[in-house]
């Protein structure tokens, strides 16, 4: 009876802690704000035209439960090219696209208001970053196979 008490008192330690191993984080169950895509290689000839260079981007996804202020954060490429938000909230479960090119601000497009590409064709790193420059994530892509990454 001893050995079997002792038994069940291991198997019973032993699921506690599996399961405890096995539960994901509180930050994986409440979500990220991340790089989600580069567009590294717009459609075309680079020809430099407002159409060719909004057509090559980054996007950024919240997948928390609430919408997230990135007024003051940035994304930087590999040559420190670099977008920072004025004031702007992405709402929760929503993509915003950081378009190389000029337009119109809308919730779901920003536009850096540039006249060259920032994204090299062939390799690069995308950086977001907080306000306070701490890093949130990164991306990076070393190909001339495709044009675009899934981060």
């Amino acid at each position: 009876m001893r050995y079997s008490r002792t038994l069940s008192t291991v198997a019973a330690a032993a699921a506690v802690v599996a399961g405890t191993v096995l539960l994901p984080s509180q930050a994986q169950a409440a979500g990220s704000v991340h790089l989600y895509k580069i567009y590294y290689d717009s459609p075309g000839s680079d020809t430099r035209s407002n159409a060719s260079l909004n057509g090559e981007y980054v996007q950024i996804r919240n997948t928390t439960t609430r919408a997230v202020s990135l007024t003051g954060w940035s994304v930087v490429d590999g040559s420190n090219h670099k977008y920072t938000f004025g004031s702007y909230s992405l709402g929760r479960g929503k993509t915003v696209t950081v378009r190389t090119g000029s337009g119109t601000n809308t919730a779901a497009n920003r536009y850096q208001g540039r006249a060259a590409y920032v994204w090299n064709n062939d390799r690069d790193t995308a950086t977001l970053k907080k306000s306070t420059g701490a890093t949130v994530d990164t991306c990076s892509y070393n190909s001339t196979r495709v044009d675009y990454k899934m981060c």
